[in-house]
């Protein structure tokens, strides 16, 4: 059984923003209207640091919208004409004062029902310290956490960010 698209007779945006553009569309599917409320935003990626004796390095960061602390990795949207490998080389630094050697593991949609965010998501390995440099208005504290004890801290539910979730389920085998 094929699945039908869905075809975009009319779009309304509804708020443009610096983070993301929110539109009401009127879409057409086996010949009846419906509305679909659309999200669009940037790529962004995000990074899972393990140093030579097997920590990684989190970033605590309070989330307005939940209000909030979470410990979720070092991620970040691409910028315009920015490369996803590039975000990720540039965010690690900026947010946790290290670099390394990036690894690609995949990527994962944030929330495809009305959103398009695309996360990039990596290993870093082989990092050196360097100097974090937090954009204005950035607050986190970063946190190094033993490899072995991620998954307890997932499945007490002391981790519960989507993109950090996805990466460690992708990252198994790599780890």
């Amino acid at each position: 059984m094929s699945i039908e698209k869905e075809k975009r007779i009319h779009r309304k945006s509804v708020f443009n923003g610096h983070l993301v553009q929110v539109y009401l569309d009127e879409v057409q599917l086996a010949g009846k209207l419906a509305q679909r409320e659309v999200v669009l935003h940037q790529d962004a990626c995000a990074i899972i640091p393990v140093t030579a004796d097997r920590q990684v390095l989190f970033v605590e960061q309070y989330r307005y919208a939940i209000e909030q602390v979470l410990l979720e990795l070092p991620a970040g949207k691409v910028d315009f004409g920015e490369e996803a490998d590039a975000c990720a080389k540039r965010e690690l630094e900026e947010e946790t004062g290290y670099i390394g050697d990036l690894i690609p593991i995949g990527a994962v949609y944030t929330s495809p029902g009305f959103c398009n965010e695309l996360i990039h998501l990596y290993i870093a390995k082989n990092l050196v310290k360097t100097k974090q440099h937090l954009d204005e208005g950035e607050f986190l504290n970063v946190v190094s956490i033993p490899l072995e004890e991620i998954w307890k801290l997932i499945k007490q539910g002391q981790i519960t960010d989507a993109k950090t979730l996805a990466a460690f389920t992708l990252a198994k085998e790599h780890l």
